[in-house]
């Protein structure tokens, strides 16, 4: 059970990489932002509201419910 322990240790471990600067161009292209579609956006922002019942969406703290 041990070795068992010991090997998903390793393996886990070994997932870690250092991204090296000339690489962290691809990382930080358009396609990896996650406000790249502005109709997704409002979309997304707009069932937020709803469902909370809250008034702004995310930018306002605390729900509908009168608690804060």
């Amino acid at each position: 059970m041990q070795i068992l322990s010991v090997l998903g240790l390793l393996v886990l471990g070994s997932g870690c990489v250092n991204v090296k600067p000339w690489e962290r161009s691809t990382l930080a292209s358009y396609a990896m932002r996650g406000d790249r579609d502005p109709l997704g956006v409002a979309l997304d922002e707009h069932m937020y509201f709803s469902r909370e019942g809250g008034n702004g969406g995310r930018g306002v703290g605390g729900g509908g419910c009168g608690c804060n």
